[in-house]
């Protein structure tokens, strides 16, 4: 029998303003904008107004314009937000974080120009999937969602590149990655599986029935508990700066 599953963990009900929350993704986006954190804690010395821009141009790049063209492409959280306002949301957003990101440009340093062209081409090519999806691949998902905000912040932070933050961001990459193997089987079995059938078999002679709970408990546990995992990274190297 087919058991109607929410399309995310974190989903709310559908309707109203839980829909706007739900669009937000907010453990994912609590996770990426973390690597922000990170990247600007790593510089020799942490501005926080150059912090706090890098989180505001971040928050709206991918917490809410990202999602916004992911959900408009193909409704993958059912959201009933029309069309027309997920566009909106999706063009301010993206605009205002490219804004931010040229203006501290030219405030702070010319090194940031790149990522700004960067990101802002990233982020509509994966989530439009642009040029037949070639930008929409866990290599992609690990470059633009892990390793870029980590790299972007630091630059922002510190002028300069160097090799504590090309580790930092190797470091963001590969936790992405595992984001991404794990997010991806939870999304298949949540939004296209009709129904799962087969049980375990033990060597103790003992049988457990296969269900969606079944492939959904541990790759979920393990993103929940790797979200605040990053999260509590993050907090530290900021107290740690600040203090």
């Amino acid at each position: 029998m087919r058991v109607e599953q929410r399309p995310a963990f974190y989903a709310l009900q559908t309707g109203g303003w839980r829909d706007y929350v739900t669009l937000l993704h907010p453990p994912y986006t609590l996770w990426h904008l973390s690597y922000v954190v990170i990247g600007a804690a790593l510089a020799p010395t942490l501005p926080v107004e150059r912090l706090l821009w890098g989180l505001a141009a971040f928050f709206l790049a991918l917490g809410v314009g990202a999602h916004a063209l992911d959900e408009l492409n193909g409704r993958p959280l059912r959201t009933a937000i029309p069309d027309r306002i997920l566009a909106v949301l999706a063009t301010v957003s993206i605009g205002g974080a490219a804004g931010i990101g040229l203006a501290a440009a030219f405030a702070w340093t010319p090194l940031l120009l790149p990522f700004v062209v960067f990101g802002t081409f990233i982020v509509v090519a994966y989530n439009v999937e642009l040029f037949g999806g070639r930008f929409h691949s866990d290599l992609w998902f690990a470059l633009a969602w892990g390793a870029f905000p980590v790299l972007t912040a630091y630059v922002g932070a510190a002028e300069t590149v160097r090799p504590e933050a090309l580790l930092a961001a190797t470091f963001a990459a590969f936790l992405s990655l595992a984001q991404r193997h794990l997010s991806t089987q939870v999304r298949t079995v949540r939004r296209r599986t009709d129904r799962v059938a087969g049980t375990i078999s033990f060597t103790d002679g003992s049988e457990e029935p296969i269900t969606q709970e079944t492939l959904l408990r541990a790759p979920e546990a393990a993103l929940q508990a790797l979200t605040w995992a990053i999260v509590a990274l993050a907090v530290a190297l900021l107290v740690l700066r600040l203090a």
